[in-house]
């Protein structure tokens, strides 16, 4: 016998329904697994200032080719974005360093295992006022004048000036890669730390600002970041090795000695939109993108 059932459906019922459709149909968080699997077409991406603009002009274009994908970007710095990352507030953490071990440790108790990206290369500039008759520095003079041992431009073969130091802030990839490789020269054991009179800036403008305005002053930027109206200095590893201006030739080949990896990193591997968005990034056409802001693309290899 064929059943009727009634056309009216009872009340507690009916809430239930509504409530089970609610939560199947609620966003996935960013960074999480089931954000990463695809996200309805929209990335969170926020971190390294140094790359943000590289992160820009990759999301504009990617919007000609897949205009229903939405890209959010952000900067703030790379222990921002890393921080995000941890915090399961965004799909993708830019940075201009690495994740280190305490970060690693700090996103897998939260249940999020980063997975890193190398996107692009930067060849990191000593930059000075052009008025400064300086040219070149070794590795080791760059670190005696950014820990205080040199104050003095005369001390190098320029002028009779007190040195004024300009660095990115410390929450910035910049400034660590620079306190890690250069001022430290790579030497783990080493706990040289910036002079404490160096003026400490949030972005990559009030770097060049001040060293446009100020001709006793030095500091570093990526080569992305450097205009005609800073002087980049060549440098070497030592007295006994060749001064190299950075540009994208000498940042790739590995001639240019303060040179580093930018990086994206995602919470475990990424699949859908976000994965194809990395790899339109690493592709010719993102590549295409980093060389044309002046930064170092990948090779093949």
């Amino acid at each position: 016998m064929l059943r009727v059932f009634p056309k009216v459906i009872p009340v507690a019922l009916l809430v239930l329904v509504l409530l089970a459709s609610s939560a199947c149909s609620r966003p996935a968080q960013p960074g999480s697994a089931e954000a990463n699997a695809d996200t309805g077409r929209t990335i969170q991406n926020k971190g390294s200032d140094t790359i943000v603009n590289l992160a820009l002009a990759w999301a504009e274009a990617y919007r000609d080719i897949q205009p229903d994908v939405s890209i959010a970007v952000t900067g703030g710095g790379s222990g921002t974005g890393i921080a995000s990352l941890i915090n399961g507030t965004v799909d993708i953490a830019n940075a201009s360093r690495e994740m280190k071990d305490s970060e690693i440790e700090q996103a897998r108790a939260n249940g999020i295992e980063p997975v890193e990206h190398l996107i692009a290369i930067d060849a990191l500039a000593v930059i000075v006022n052009p008025e400064n008759p300086v040219d070149q520095l070794t590795i080791d003079q760059i670190a005696d004048i950014f820990t205080g041992r040199i104050t003095n431009w005369k001390d190098v073969g320029g002028n009779d000036l007190d040195i004024v130091l300009v660095s990115r802030e410390t929450n910035s990839g910049t400034h660590v890669y620079f306190l890690e490789e250069v001022v430290r020269k790579g030497d783990g054991d080493n706990t040289d730390i910036f002079a404490p009179q160096t003026l400490l800036m949030p972005s990559s403008v009030g770097i060049t600002s001040e060293i446009q305005r100020n001709p006793r002053a030095i500091g570093y930027d990526g080569l992305g970041y450097v205009t005609e109206h800073e002087k980049m200095l060549g440098v070497a590893k030592d007295a006994d090795s060749p001064y190299m201006l950075p540009s994208v030739a000498s940042g790739s080949d590995g001639s240019y000695p303060v040179a580093r990896g930018l990086y994206m990193y995602t919470a475990g591997e990424p699949t859908g939109t976000i994965a194809d968005y990395i790899a339109w990034i690493k592709g010719p056409a993102g590549q295409q993108i980093v060389a044309d802001l002046g930064f170092v693309p990948l090779t093949e290899e």
